[in-house]
């Protein structure tokens, strides 16, 4: 008992200040991928390689419209390994409120051998494929006052109930890493429970598996409103490398209505703590980017 105490307190404090600080993320970690549109000389190769299609293409008329999904990227760096306009980051913060956010497109001009004679148009986040309606002001009103209520609510403290519809438990891995005392979340008065009757949030990790549909669906009825709903991970944000077939269903919103998508292979606990923090409102979006030839 001594020696327990007598090591504790010549150890000292673990735990992480984020987010004060900034991530304290190994350079060797493997983050979201960055393209250098700008000088990307052939988006094919990449494609080729890449197990999940975050990176696409299709050619129409002499031009080359190309995508990269973030929500299906499982950061792999076969792409980065395929094409010098590719490198891996160790960047983590990647978290979103829209699935549409994290996809990114550029238009080229080709040349006869099919390579990108020069960049049409810069990569900009994908359009939503839901159709524009004008906002009722009644409606934008009420949406309003409920968001700025569920953030009093959730930003003082929050209850998460987590399910895996169908994962591979690394994302399970890195949520137990939350708990622990390097990144110590029941300081943000942050708790796992076991009853989703206590539960303010649903973290759901994998693909949703049709044998976890029903499951899930009870779960998320069975928490009292407001409640916030989070997708982990490639396989909860797209369905990742697993897709949609005969045993899934995909990702989470093809069952759930989704508030924080949270990339990722698995995501690390920054990553995670970082999405639900946003979807806590107490943390801003951070994937802008910075450069017109960079997604970074």
């Amino acid at each position: 008992m001594f020696e327990i105490l007598r090591k504790s307190l010549k150890t000292g404090i673990v735990t992480e200040r984020y987010p004060q600080t900034p991530p304290q993320i190994s350079p060797l970690a493997r983050g979201r991928p960055e393209i250098d549109f700008g000088n990307w000389k052939d988006a094919r190769p990449a494609a080729a390689v890449c197990p999940t299609g975050a990176i696409a293409y299709s050619d129409q008329g002499g031009e080359r419209a190309t995508t990269f999904d973030l929500g299906k990227c499982i950061f792999c760096g076969l792409c980065a390994e395929a094409d010098p306009a590719i490198r891996v980051t160790n960047r983590c913060e990647l978290a979103a409120t829209r699935k549409t956010a994290l996809q990114f497109s550029a238009t080229y001009k080709l040349l006869p051998d099919g390579s990108h004679e020069r960049l049409l148009s810069a990569p900009s986040p994908a359009p939503s494929s839901r159709v524009p309606r004008s906002p009722d002001p009644a409606v934008e009103n009420l949406g309003r006052k409920i968001r700025r209520r569920a953030t009093d609510i959730f930003g003082r403290s929050l209850h998460i109930r987590e399910v895996d519809a169908g994962s591979c438990n690394g994302c399970e891995i890195e949520i137990v890493g939350l708990t622990g005392p390097v990144y110590d979340i029941e300081r943000f008065g942050i708790h796992f429970v076991a009853s989703p009757r206590h539960a303010d949030m649903l973290l759901v990790t994998g693909p949703v598996t049709r044998n976890m549909e029903l499951a899930l669906r009870k779960t998320y009825d069975a928490m009292p409103a407001p409640r916030l709903v989070v997708a982990v991970g490639a396989c909860g944000c797209s369905g990742g490398i697993f897709g949609t077939n005969y045993a899934t269903r995909g990702g989470v919103d093809q069952v759930l209505p989704v508030d924080v998508y949270i990339p990722g292979c698995p995501p690390n606990p920054h990553a995670l703590l970082h999405g639900i923090l946003l979807a806590m409102g107490r943390r801003r979006l951070s994937l802008i980017p910075q450069s017109d030839n960079l997604i970074i």
